[in-house]
Formats: C-alpha cells, structure tokens, sequence
C-alpha cells in the first residue's frame, strides 16, 4: 500500500471479471498469478464489498494474507457476490446497478487493554478496522464502518453482536486486533 491507480484499476476489473465469470460458469476463475504486477502477486488480504441501490448486497474478505492479493481479490469478488448467506445469489439483471469497492487489509496489530473503558479510549474512529475474538466468536468491522456507527461504544457494542456475543460482554480472554485498509471501487 498504497496502489498506483493502474495496479487499483487492475484489482476492481479482476472483481468484476470473477462476478462475470461466475454467472457463466458458476465458480470463480483461474488466475495465472504470472500475468501480474508483482505488488498484485504477493500475499495480501481483501474484502469485496457489493452495494446495490445504497444498500449493502454481499461483503466477504479474508483477515488474513495467505495468497496471492490477485487470486484474494477474485475469490471474494466471487464469494461477495454468489455465497454471502445474507443474501441470494447475484443475477445478471442486477449488475448494472451493483457498486463494487475493495478493501485492502494492512496487518493486523493487538491491541492491550486492562477493561472495555480502556480498550475504547484506544479506538481511532473513521481509521480503525477491527477484528474481536473470544474463545470461537469472532467478528470484524471494517473502517467503512464508522460512517454508520460513529461513536466507539456503539461500534464495539455492534462488532460484539457481529461476532455473537451480547453487547455487553465482557471476558479475560477477549482479544481486539486493529487493523487499517487502502480502499477503492467504482462507487
């Protein structure tokens, strides 16, 4: 990070390639990592974000870099748009009202806190993705969040609803990782 805008070019028409191909074909493509800019070919972790009409349409991403972030990008361009289980499938009658944005995720980093008051003070809203885990619950939020839940209690509050815990759960084995992202789509 950051991408020059041929390489940001490059990772939106790769998304929208794999939703096409996926209509077609029912699977995402094959990506021949060999065809790409090597920033593209090294390790990385996305999130492709589907929004149709302002409304949320699909989101699926990966919190962590374990391919190449070309092959990450198709994958859950693909996924966002056929196996979000919050939505059905994406038809091809829809895509010309479908905005697409990718979220490229920097490393995550844990962050150390004594209580919840302590663990609020160190959220940086607007800047802050976050990932919360305890025992087998987990959820993240994106920074894109912070447009609709802007205080850090109501974001922490809902990121615990997201993981499946109550809001005001509270444990010694919580854990809270923060993490930023480079975003960009076609919005």
């Amino acid at each position: 990070m950051p991408f020059t805008e041929s390489q940001r070019a490059t990772l939106l028409d790769t998304a929208w390639q794999s939703i096409r191909h996926g209509l077609l074909h029912r699977r995402p493509p094959a990506i021949n990592i060999a065809d790409f800019d090597p920033v593209l070919t090294s390790p990385g972790a996305s999130f492709v974000t589907l929004h149709a009409q302002g409304a949320l349409r699909g989101c699926i991403g990966s919190l962590e870099a374990y391919r190449p972030l070309i092959e990450d990008v198709s994958e859950n361009a693909f996924a966002a748009a056929f196996r979000d289980p919050r939505f059905n499938p994406v038809q091809e009658e829809e895509l010309d009202g479908i905005n697409l944005d990718i979220s490229v995720l920097g490393t995550p980093e844990p962050l150390h806190f004594s209580s919840e008051r302590d663990l609020l003070h160190q959220l940086r809203p607007g800047k802050d993705g976050l990932i919360l885990q305890d025992g087998n619950f987990r959820g993240t939020f994106l920074p894109a969040v912070w447009e609709s839940l802007p205080e850090p209690e109501q974001f922490l509050q809902h990121l615990k609803l997201k993981a499946g815990l109550p809001t005001d759960h509270w444990s010694d084995t919580l854990q809270v990782w923060r993490y930023s992202t480079e975003s960009f789509g076609d919005t």
